[in-house]
């Protein structure tokens, strides 16, 4: 458990997470969705929400899709960069 975070249930990747991730590694055949998008074939390690839960997204089936290990962590990291810029921004009075 991740002391700042709270464990995955409390972040809401319990069982219900568990049997929504194994549906959509089955739809998308455990193959990254983005990596496809490019013409590559690489095996997935996870499901990931294409827009962010804090960023509105959803549980939703078309807002997952199963993802490799690197366009993870860059997506991830993209995603914390816009939230970062986020709140410099907010801080000096800008809305977004």
């Amino acid at each position: 458990m991740d002391e700042r975070r709270g464990s995955s249930t409390e972040r809401g990747y319990g069982g219900r997470w568990r049997k929504l991730r194994e549906r959509i590694m089955r739809r998308d055949k455990a193959l990254c969705q983005p990596c496809l998008g490019k013409g590559r074939v690489m095996p997935a390690v996870a499901v990931d929400h294409i827009v962010p839960k804090a960023e509105g997204g959803t549980d939703a089936d078309e807002n997952l899709q199963a993802i490799c290990k690197p366009c993870h962590k860059l997506k991830t990291e993209n995603e914390s960069k816009r939230a970062r810029a986020k709140l410099r921004a907010r801080g000096r009075g800008q809305n977004f």
